[in-house]
């Protein structure tokens, strides 16, 4: 058998999920790193299993007309983005692509129309992520970024385009403060959250930090005009640290909600698209003054609220307490009282519940990468039309199989969101009808 690090010569005729190159070599798929469609390559082969081998880009012999010179510096180390070297108009094809194949291949379905993408500025968009942070004492100093493509080690990274730039732009001064702790050891991980005003960095430090080190955060914060918490044990334990009360929102300017979260919640990553999201379900539920809409997944209220503006009766469920709690007051807080939310865990059967034997006209399904395939099966009789929200195309063509053989549904129509420009992530959304 030849050697894993074999080089080979090869001819890339897909993309893979993951953003990385297909070919075919004796028999086998080889997984390319750094390849696209359409080029001939030669690589080193790094990895050998039965059923198909990973190798990576020495030499492009064929380039790809979509091909561009990626904007960073660290990209094909980090693994924070790997499509920086495809035209983003090519990726947004490639995502379409990827989408309507696993509807076709996985549920033996075909949307009756395809929706125009979804896209915005691919560059400075990440608002929410967490970076690795780790003192390395063989550099003498600490480095603060995503992971690098073998999971083991953090980038070293100068700065980072596709984060917000008030996160991109402070990679190094992140890694320096970290530098002058005397817990440097100590911190893991630094998450981050951008609403509409600072950025929060929330440090996750795994012993107690002293007074000294507490000033010299407070010093960074004041500085460089940032929010800076703390973590030293659970969720729960995230406390402000400078300034010492802290609200983080965001707008929603078109549908007049502002949303109040907390650092570690889950919020969309990229603002533009999210606005544009909730807009195109709005438009595909098409609701009437009249409807009564059940959004499942709510979270924060992302789609609940701005469709109360609408509807004569809405009601979010969530399975995590907190963001729950968190839903309702910002129902409160943005005068929507015909709004209720429930906790429920969406992955067991919840049929017997209240709230899924009232009526219901139209259904938002927004969850998770696992997919809503409990929720599927119990969808509430009589509801017209569903609007599914999709961070996985794998997951949402399994549910789209099951709403159309089995629930009596269409799939009337569906397409990409390009949520995160230079990735191979694919979110979509699809329009399900009776």
């Amino acid at each position: 058998m030849p050697a894993a690090s074999a080089e080979l010569d090869l001819e890339i005729v897909d993309l893979s999920h993951d953003g990385r190159g297909v070919a075919r070599h004796e028999g086998k798929a080889v997984f390319v790193d750094g390849a696209l469609p359409g080029e001939r390559v030669r690589a080193e082969r790094t990895r050998r299993s039965r059923h198909h081998d990973e190798a990576r880009t020495l030499e492009v012999l064929v380039a790809s007309p979509d091909r561009v010179a990626p904007r960073c510096a660290h990209f094909g180390t980090c693994a924070g983005c790997t499509l920086q070297h495809l035209d983003p108009a090519a990726q947004i094809r490639a995502k379409e692509r990827s989408l309507l194949e696993n509807l076709a291949r996985i549920g033996d379905v075909a949307p009756a129309r395809v929706l125009p993408p979804l896209a915005a500025e691919p560059w400075g968009y990440r608002r929410r992520g967490r970076l690795s942070v780790r003192h390395v004492e063989k550099k003498g100093r600490t480095l603060v970024g995503f992971r690098e493509g073998n999971g083991r080690y953090v980038a070293d990274l100068d700065g980072c385009p596709v984060a917000h730039p008030a996160v991109g732009g402070r990679i190094r001064a992140l890694a320096s403060l970290v530098d002058t702790l005397d817990a440097r050891r100590a911190i893991a991980q630094i998450e981050f959250a951008v609403g509409d005003g600072p950025a929060c960095f929330v440090f996750r430090n795994l012993v107690e930090v002293g007074e000294a080190d507490r000033a010299r955060l407070v010093g960074f914060a004041r500085t460089e005009d940032v929010i800076v918490m703390l973590q030293p044990g659970g969720i729960d334990s995230v406390t402000p640290l400078e300034p010492a009360s802290v609200e983080l929102s965001f707008l929603l300017p078109r549908h007049g909600v502002r949303l109040v979260f907390e650092p570690l919640d889950f919020i969309q990553v990229n603002a533009a698209i999210n606005e544009a999201m909730i807009d195109r379900a709005i438009e595909l539920l098409a609701p009437e003054s009249g409807d009564r809409v059940l959004d499942l997944f709510s979270g924060l209220g992302n789609f609940t609220l701005p469709l109360a503006r609408r509807v004569a009766k809405v009601a979010g469920v969530e399975g995590e307490a907190g963001l729950v709690a968190r839903a309702r007051a910002n129902a409160a807080r943005n005068g929507l009282d015909h709004v209720a939310f429930h906790q429920a865990n969406l992955f067991e059967d919840q049929r017997d519940a209240a709230w899924a034997r009232a009526d219901w006209d139209l259904v938002l399904l927004d969850p998770p990468r696992a997919g809503a395939e409990a929720a599927v099966g119990w969808l509430p009789r009589g509801v017209r039309r569903v609007v599914y929200v999709s961070c996985h195309p794998a997951s949402l063509a399994r549910d789209a199989g099951l709403l159309v053989h089995r629930h009596g549904y269409r799939l009337a129509a569906a397409g990409v969101m390009d949520m995160f420009p230079q990735t191979g992530h694919v979110e979509s959304i699809a329009l399900f009808e009776r």
